[in-house]
């Protein structure tokens, strides 16, 4: 593990050698076997299904986990798994879904699927990827996961086999008998032959690969980007992007002495590659708390208990987590706890300083895309955050901002300027990122940088900031939320003539859902009976709207498209004139920043509580100031 404190870092790591010349596995088993043979005794992985601090934990050391990967590689290599065949997974954490994670990067091509999503889009996902296996959830109490993969299975018919998981066997004492009883059915209309994990991989040799293990790179998992219309799109990932990702954890931040608590989904990148892949690299130790994560019963109440438990050192977090947390006091020792790294939503500084006030702790922020394999930068863990950027390129990864005009050409941007974020490193794959080849259209420059849709800029330090997103998608929470899907289902009232949905500023998501309408002449519907159109209209439910409004007329451009910058100051000042009641201060005016984005700028309506306006306003994303 070298120190990561600044550029300077970065460049003596990028100077040591080229990428290419260091001496690294070729396939994610290669790379597991070189760490079980380093630390075989070591903890690799911990799971609890229950989140008391004493409730019972399962975990397996790295000859254990790599005992499990090998059965578990062996076994889908039997059912007919080769290099080019898809092992899916719809799974909520559990000490299995990393060993199916490896075990099917390894037999074939693995594609985690979010189990949030419903069965016609894990049915779509199924065929998008040619998936011939399904691993998934015997049925349990408090979940429909299982009733879920038996109705996506029956959509796909090239799913051969399904595999399932049995929770029930990380219980103890009387629970362990109770659950059986209350099983719920899933009624089974597919005809995939059905295989318990248990007993079909310990059936299975543990101790070697039945089949070769080519030290060659090829595309080795699926991972489906968090959108909510139709089928998400698939995003191809090869080894040699997921083990950049380990190698990244292994060299800047972690060693086998490490552990990282991970409330975050198997399913999405962040924890299969900064958390998994990073522990696959270093040897570091991964804790994982209920199947749930952060949703899980009791998880945060528990959750300052559970870090002095397992000794964490890393928290791998989002704001909505930390915001959640810091609404609960630091009931135990979490003196262990080194830094806290969080993504995929832009963090609030006062979130930023309230954590560091109760825990002693800062939070590096960081950037990554399911697109780039993840990560693409992150602030310095040992030296200078500014909060609020996303930091600094990580090794071998080159940033450039780009701006393309009408007719296609290229501008490069200078420092401070503002424009399309494009990324170029060993987990970017060119030309190929998505699966559907159409979807690949004109999302390079020059043909090795990716297109990311993000909107940022590069201060003179040679930070990286998020100033907007050139695809206009609203983040609630790190879910990528469509607005056509909440316009659409606006759009579908005969009364509603134009619909234009934006993210609106909020302390806890970062963003919320929020719709503006202009209705046909003659109109009488209201907004209350709009929102009820739209729960029964906008089928995703992170996508329903929080907040309706009915405009005379909505903004719009020359050529009639609505022009959504003015309904997102419309947001931000209703919004932050809300959260600023009683403190003497209102928005007077949201303006345009080349720097910042949007900005509000304060006026004074009397004497102002200054010190409240910055706590109150430290809770959102987006920048302010006051009129001079």
């Amino acid at each position: 593990m070298g120190r990561f404190g600044s550029i300077e870092d970065r460049n003596r790591v990028e100077a040591e050698m080229d990428y290419a010349s260091r001496d690294l596995p070729q396939t994610i088993y290669k790379l597991l076997t070189q760490t079980a043979e380093r630390f075989p005794n070591r903890p690799a992985l911990s799971f609890q299904l229950l989140a008391g601090e004493r409730d019972h934990a399962t975990t397996l050391s790295w000859t254990e986990l790599h005992k499990r990967v090998t059965e578990t590689a062996n076994l889908f290599r039997s059912i007919g798994i080769g290099p080019s065949d898809t092992v899916a997974y719809l799974l909520p954490n559990s000490i299995e879904t990393p060993v199916v994670l490896l075990a099917g990067a390894t037999a074939g091509i693995v594609n985690p699927i979010n189990p949030l999503l419903d069965a016609e889009q894990i049915a779509g996902i199924l065929r998008e990827t040619g998936a011939k296996v399904l691993v998934t959830l015997k049925a349990f109490p408090k979940t429909d996961v299982a009733q879920k993969a038996a109705e996506a299975v029956a959509m796909a018919p090239g799913v051969t086999h399904v595999i399932e998981v049995d929770l029930n066997r990380h219980l103890t004492g009387l629970k362990k008998f109770i659950v059986p009883l209350l099983r719920p059915k899933v009624t089974t209309k597919h005809h995939a032959k059905v295989l318990d994990f248990e007993a079909a991989t310990s059936a299975k040799n543990h101790d070697h690969l039945d089949f070769d293990d080519p030290q060659q790179d090829r595309v080795a998992a699926y991972f489906h980007t968090g959108g909510t219309t139709g089928t998400p799109k698939v995003a191809q990932h090869k080894y040699s992007g997921m083990i950049y990702n380990g190698w990244l954890g292994g060299k800047l931040l972690f060693d086998e002495t490490d552990v990282l608590i991970c409330p975050l989904p198997m399913f999405h990148v962040f924890a299969a590659y900064p958390i998994l892949m990073s522990c696959v690299a270093s040897g570091a130790h991964v804790v994982m708390p209920t199947p749930a994560g952060y949703r899980g019963d009791g998880v945060f109440d528990n959750f300052w208990k559970l870090i002095e438990r397992w000794q964490v050192t890393f928290l791998i977090t989002v704001p909505t987590a930390i915001a959640a947390l810091m609404q609960r006091p630091v009931n135990a020792d979490v003196s262990t706890l080194r830094t806290a790294i969080s993504g995929s939503a832009p963090l609030p500084i006062e979130l930023y300083n309230r954590f560091k006030q109760a825990t002693g702790v800062e939070i590096a922020e960081g950037y990554g895309l399911t697109e780039c394999t993840c990560l693409v930068s992150c602030n310095p863990v040992d030296g200078m955050k500014k909060v609020g950027s996303v930091g600094i390129p990580l090794p071998y990864t080159h940033i450039r901002i780009l701006n393309h005009d009408d007719t296609g050409n290229m501008h490069e941007c200078g420092t401070d300027e503002v424009g399309e974020i494009c990324v170029a490193n060993p987990g970017v794959f060119p030309g190929s990122t998505y699966t559907e080849a159409d979807k690949n259209h004109k999302l390079f420059a020059e043909d090795n940088y990716l297109r990311t849709g993000d909107l940022g800029r590069i201060d003179p330090d040679g930070y990286l900031w998020i100033t907007g997103r050139a695809k206009d998608l609203i983040i609630r929470g790190g879910h990528n939320i469509d607005p056509a899907e909440i316009e659409d289902g606006l759009l579908s009232h005969p009364q509603v003539s134009f619909a234009g949905a934006i993210g609106q500023p909020d302390a806890f998501a970062g963003e919320l859902p929020c719709a503006y309408v202009e209705l046909t002449e003659g109109a009488t519907v209201t907004v209350d009976e709009l929102m009820e159109h739209a729960k029964s209209h906008v089928h995703e439910r992170a996508a329903m709207p929080k907040y309706i409004e009915i405009l005379d007329e909505l903004p719009k451009t020359a050529v009639g498209k609505i022009f959504k910058p003015d309904l997102r100051r419309m947001a931000i000042k209703r919004v932050y004139d809300q959260a600023l009641e009683g403190t003497g201060a209102s928005v007077a005016e949201v303006v345009e920043d080349k720097k910042r984005g949007l900005v509000a700028r304060l006026a004074r309506k009397g004497e102002v509580d200054e010190a409240s306006v910055k706590a109150k306003l430290g809770e959102f994303t987006r920048p302010w100031e006051w009129v001079a």
